[in-house]
């Protein structure tokens, strides 16, 4: 899908320096514009830049070729500290601080013309695998709900950079829901069964989720509106029963049982005609977070 971004012309912060040659004729030598120099000559990412100094990812920002970084601007960075209640910088650990930029940051150099709604694997990682960006594309680009694509290819010699209005802090699994429409309605059974504060702890956990046209299929078979019609009591081991332990990607799935986090019950996997849980298929799978990993289901699964 294209997208229709503002464009902005490339800065030029090509600096030409001068040698002398033997014959006294001076022969110029251009610097390149990686994406640090330019971010820099932009004049409104000193934090950013700061950021990914303290951080150690200053000089990689320099030097990988073909990278694409989402660049909050300094307000964008001011705005998160006085939200985090911080008075700087180093009020966050360095690690934290590596992983928060590294989400900032895809692998591959992606213009605005090849932008399109899904989710991206980051450089940033949880249990050795990518943290997944959701991107909606369209006249205003945003990232996981509620961050805007502000400026769109400013053009570095080594990748991309789109400027953003916020400070993209990477997901939990319980973020993930909140951040994709097409999982509202499980977002509102998991609120109703008191069960966010537990899906956003450390975890690991393994989701099985289902869409909000599952939910509205098992709604049709019970012969109710929706969550409403459900109580806290009803919903916790069904949800629950959505969840296993650990961070389980895709390639690690196995035929047979696994328990839930609902006692006594556990899934049936069935690998051999695409991934089906149960009676479900996934439909799309390893969508990581930071406590968790998220594979999409198109039914809603039943102790």
């Amino acid at each position: 899908m294209k997208t229709k971004f503002r464009f902005i012309p490339v800065l030029l912060i090509a600096t030409t320096l001068f040698t002398a040659c033997s014959d006294e004729e001076e022969a110029p030598v251009i610097v390149s514009n990686n994406i640090v120099e330019v971010a820099d000559e932009a004049g409104n990412f000193s934090i950013l830049l700061e950021a990914a100094q303290k951080a150690g990812l200053a000089n990689f920002l320099a030097t990988e070729d073909d990278l694409t970084v989402f660049a909050p601007t300094d307000a964008a960075f001011t705005a998160l500290l006085s939200e985090l209640g911080l008075s700087s910088l180093d009020d966050i650990p360095v690690a934290d601080l590596a992983q928060i930029l590294s989400y900032h940051v895809i692998g591959t150099e992606v213009m605005s013309a090849d932008v399109s709604t899904g989710y991206v694997p980051t450089l940033a990682s949880f249990d050795g695998s990518s943290i997944s960006m959701y991107v909606v594309a369209g006249d205003d680009v945003t990232i996981n709900g509620d961050v805007s694509v502000t400026t769109a290819d400013v053009e570095a010699d080594n990748g991309v950079i789109h400027v953003v209005d916020k400070v993209i802090l990477p997901p939990t699994v319980v973020n993930i829901a909140l951040a994709n429409e097409n999982f509202t309605t499980l977002v509102q059974a998991v609120v109703k069964a008191g069960l966010v504060d537990a899906l956003s702890s450390a975890g690991p956990f393994t989701i099985f989720a289902p869409t909000n046209d599952a939910f509205d299929a098992l709604f049709d078979q019970l012969g109710i509106s929706g969550v409403d019609d459900l109580t806290a009591e009803q919903l916790v081991p069904i949800l629950t029963y959505h969840v296993v332990p650990g961070n389980i990607v895709s390639n690690e799935l196995a035929n047979g049982e696994v328990s839930t986090l609902n006692e006594g019950s556990s899934l049936t996997v069935d690998l051999t005609g695409g991934v089906m849980i149960n009676e479900s298929k996934v439909i799309a799978a390893n969508i990581q977070g930071t406590n968790g990993v998220i594979h999409v289901i198109d039914q809603v699964l039943l102790p």
